[in-house]
């Protein structure tokens, strides 16, 4: 069986980060197994508390499954400090893992701070030469590169830039953007655009985490990088047209629709 190894922040409310990403593994046919960097108490409404676990035990938890169960494929989402990004990429770069997929966490829904601005300068050094994708949205794609994204050809250099980075490929998610959600994909030599009709639903959360989990599972299930951006694309449409109206805020999407019988 596929295995892929999500490091990421705990989501209480399950709606999106280790509990998103599981499930997506699960979906798609993948094992999944986990090395958790913050516990957060949230739900539908927002983030109310975050505790961030200590850098050597994220490394433990890294070096635990991967020198046992191993991985085809990473994923790495809220990374919460620079200490823990330099240590997921010293484990990483010493089990040499190769499937490497980067969802840069910034922000919560709501709004609250995941990474630090200090911490993206170590996540851009340290983990993104590692990586085989990096899946930014517009807005953290303006931190990256540190300016606005007003036009496509402003997208294109920014994904230029990351690329030049150390990243070989990059998603830059068009969620963000009017029209169409539009997502530009770039491996050094050519431009792809996914587009997909926009669904009208509040019920979003968990939308990057889930769409960057397809993608792993996607490449653990041995897929090349293109096709298995195409179907994650797929993958995490369906999953928000069939989003879930729970609690009093931004319901989740979902990532169990086929399992459940919708279509």
């Amino acid at each position: 069986m596929p295995t892929a190894l999500t490091i990421a922040g705990s989501d209480s409310g399950g709606g999106a980060g280790i509990q998103a990403d599981l499930k997506t593994f699960s979906a798609l046919g993948v094992y999944g197994t986990t090395a958790i960097t913050a516990i957060t108490a949230q739900n539908t409404v927002g983030v109310h508390r975050v505790l961030e676990l200590p850098a050597d035990l994220v490394a433990a938890q890294i070096e635990a499954v991967l020198s046992d169960i191993g991985a085809d494929a990473v994923k790495t989402g809220m990374l919460s400090s620079g200490e823990i990004i330099e240590a997921v990429a010293r484990k990483l770069a010493e089990h040499r893992v190769k499937n490497l997929v980067v969802d840069t966490v910034m922000k919560a829904k709501d709004g609250t701070t995941l990474l630090p601005p200090q911490a993206i300068r170590a996540l851009k050094a340290k983990l993104f030469p590692l990586a085989l994708v990096v899946t930014p949205n517009v807005p953290e794609t303006e931190v990256l590169v540190g300016r606005a994204m007003i036009s496509v050809s402003d997208l294109q250099d920014a994904a230029r830039e990351i690329v030049a980075m150390g990243a070989k490929t990059v998603v830059i998610k068009g969620g963000h953007r009017p029209g169409a959600a539009a997502d530009l994909f770039y491996d050094g030599k050519e431009f792809h655009t996914f587009t997909a009709p926009r669904v009208d639903t509040p019920h979003t959360h968990g939308t990057g985490c889930t769409f960057a989990a397809a993608i792993a599972a996607h490449l653990a299930r041995g897929e090349d990088v293109l096709s298995a951006v195409a179907q994650a694309k797929e993958f995490v449409t369906e999953a928000i047209r069939h989003g879930l109206a729970l609690g009093h805020g931004q319901g989740p999407v979902n990532q169990l629709y086929r399992n459940t019988g919708q279509r």
